[in-house]
């Protein structure tokens, strides 16, 4: 069975609904079909945000916006400025869905729940009578003279037009370079890290604002960390994983982490503040209550790791007070708090916002249009290409962004003639 459509879109996921919804909403007369391999879309969608679908995020500025990327910062400044957040918020209330900020600038919609999204794409796709095909297994794709022949598990459909949404998915990369692009080998972006050490063993939950670089290399990041039954994970982490990505891979994800869990306070800052607590609070135990912003449980944890007595035995309290530290306990609680030394040993996969970095080399695609160097009429959206984000919406709005930029380009190609499908 041989199925011709004008436009065939591979990938079932956010940049194949919104490249597909974006085309026939600019030319309604153009015969669109994606092609999906699940037995259901929008996947990603559902799960991402923790089931709330983060958007988006609230930096509004192409040039600001660029830097949240390790990779296609240079790429995406010029399809910034056609397609940015901005656009984002206006055309989801456009299709009658409300997004909000967070305080850390995620936007969210305003029902918290990412099956607004879906049914919003669902909706705009049935309206417009974009074929949704699951089950469609790509197994061959062929370039003609002036159409492309695609092959699934279940029949061949032909095209003058081939987008690719498909996200890592190490078959269709294994495809294009069959037919002559190159492939960055992927590697995973987002995750957390595992760690076993005694000063985090109990802490599972507690969170504080940190930052955390990796010893021995430029890498660091800042962000609110989070400690887990396995190690460490939170937006701090993660960002740190995105812009490590390919050195964590090269280290195979064993390396030492520094913590310092008072964020921009030095070690010399953190040992006169210690002094006047010290000084201040003579007669008032140390671990009592944490003189920073940090959560209590913490706050004892590294005092007892400073070598500090925090325990009571017999209902008599043993715990040391400000005025009995020693000098060593003092530099070493400072040194707790402004550098403490975590071993990494092996990382874990990040599942709400699993991305990878690799992809198409971002040099054999032209970003003004989305379009392969390398073939006519061929386009790439999303994360197929070698492009990447840190947490916070930003892999989505990529998503959008190179949705749009192939919807324009696509529809401004003139459709002279159907697809030559004599094969």
């Amino acid at each position: 069975m041989n199925s011709n459509f004008d436009i065939i879109i591979v990938g079932g996921g956010a940049a194949g609904f919104f490249t597909a919804i974006n085309i026939v909403e600019k030319n309604p007369k153009l015969k669109v079909a994606i092609l999906e391999r699940g037995k259901t879309v929008l996947e990603k969608v559902r799960i991402s945000g923790g089931g709330r679908c983060n958007v988006t995020h609230a930096c509004f500025v192409p040039n600001d916006l660029v830097k949240n990327y390790p990779r296609g910062e240079k790429e995406l400044r010029g399809p910034f400025h056609q397609f940015c957040s901005g656009d984002t918020i206006e055309w989801f209330e456009r299709h009658g869905v409300e997004l909000k900020i967070e305080d850390d600038g995620r936007m969210f919609p305003t029902t918290d729940s990412s099956q607004t999204i879906i049914d919003c794409f669902l909706y705009a796709v049935n309206k417009l009578k974009i074929e949704v095909l699951t089950g469609q297994s790509v197994q061959s794709l062929f370039k003609g003279e002036d159409y492309w022949k695609v092959d699934t598990n279940h029949e061949t459909f032909s095209c003058q037009k081939l987008i690719l949404t498909t996200g890592s998915n190490p078959k269709i990369w294994e495809m294009l370079q069959n037919i002559g692009h190159t492939i960055v080998p992927p590697v995973p972006s987002l995750f957390t890290f595992n760690i076993k050490d005694s000063r985090i063993a109990a802490l599972m939950g507690v969170s504080a604002f940190a930052k955390v670089k990796v010893k021995g290399s430029k890498l660091e990041a800042a962000g609110p960390l989070l400690i887990t039954h396995w190690g460490m994970s939170g937006p701090g982490i993660l960002r740190l994983s995105a812009w490590g990505a390919l050195e964590l891979f090269d280290k195979n994800y064993q390396f030492t982490l520094q913590v310092n869990w008072l964020n921009e306070v030095t070690f010399e800052e953190a040992v006169d503040t210690l002094k006047e607590l010290k000084q201040e609070h003579a007669k008032k135990t140390v671990s009592k209550k944490s003189p920073f912003e940090l959560p209590n449980r913490l706050w004892e944890s590294l005092v007892l790791a400073a070598g500090i007595d925090t325990s009571t035995a017999l209902g008599e309290t043993k715990e040391t007070k400000w005025a009995d530290l020693t000098k060593k306990q003092l530099m070493d609680l400072a040194n707790q708090l402004t550098n403490g030394q975590f071993q990494v040993n092996g990382k874990s996969t990040f599942k709400e916002e699993f991305v990878t970095a690799g992809g198409i080399d971002l040099k054999e695609i032209n970003f003004k249009t989305m379009e392969s160097k390398r073939h006519q009429n061929l386009f790439f959206a999303g994360e197929i290409v070698n492009i990447d984000a840190i947490t916070g919406g930003f892999n989505f709005q990529n998503a959008w962004t190179s949705g749009y930029i192939v919807a324009n380009s696509v529809v401004e190609k003139s459709f002279i003639q159907p697809p030559n499908t004599a094969i």
